[in-house]
């Protein structure tokens, strides 16, 4: 067990569970999702050094100028993609630090997340490794077109702010199945995409605000 398992304080039941009473107040009501939520241990994916704001409702620095979303976001996002039913088979794009898809594992029979950023894509993978999160397919690639092996997928998540919407990732979608992502440049706003056997349906939700979505490896 590492440092960041062993955190003082980090792991209480306290300490996690007035996470979950303000992620209540603010009108997450998916007792799935309540409870993926204080499953998954944030501090572990963060810096050492911001591990006392690891249950705060914060996005945070996670290096090569990406963030962990503030589990608000995380929440709200899964809630909206889980829309009360089982998922089978979903797709992250943005793994970042690995913590979305650590959720998403709790709530999915299957995650595949892709990654771009090299150093991030392993420490994630590692990370979620060693969680034994044995459901989550990790991938290092550009995530702007989606991942068509793993199409079709009954959810598609988002960690980073599109311009619109590609067709690509509108084709890996099942149909019946949705897609919560940010799309905007200077105002970006949270969408949800529903597939349905007559096209898409499409519905923006809340202001937000993520990083741009970039394409290439680095």
């Amino acid at each position: 067990m590492n440092s960041l398992h062993a955190g003082i304080g980090m792991t209480s039941a306290r300490t996690r569970g007035r996470m979950i009473e303000r992620l209540r107040t603010q009108g997450i009501q998916d007792e799935v999702v309540l409870a993926a939520m204080s499953s998954v241990p944030r501090h572990v994916f963060i810096d050492e050094a911001l591990s006392s704001r690891a249950y705060d409702d914060v996005s945070l620095p996670i290096g090569h100028g990406q963030t962990i979303s503030q589990p608000y976001i995380v929440a709200r996002m899964t809630e909206i993609l889980r829309n009360s039913k089982q998922l089978g088979r979903v797709l992250e794009v943005g793994t970042g630090c690995g913590y979305q898809a650590a959720v998403l594992s709790h709530v999915a029979k299957e995650v595949y997340s892709v990654e771009r950023i090299q150093p991030l894509y392993l420490r994630a993978k590692k990370q979620l490794f060693d969680l034994k999160l044995r459901n989550v397919n990790v991938r290092y690639a550009d995530g702007t077109s989606g991942l068509s092996d793993g199409a079709p997928f009954d959810g598609i998540i988002m960690a980073c702010a599109a311009p619109a919407l590609s067709d690509a990732l509108k084709e890996q979608l099942a149909v019946g199945g949705r897609m919560v992502l940010p799309i905007g440049t200077q105002e970006q706003y949270l969408y949800l995409f529903e597939r349905t056997e007559a096209g898409f349906r499409e519905t923006r939700l809340d202001a937000v605000k993520f990083v741009p979505l970039l394409s290439g490896k680095t």
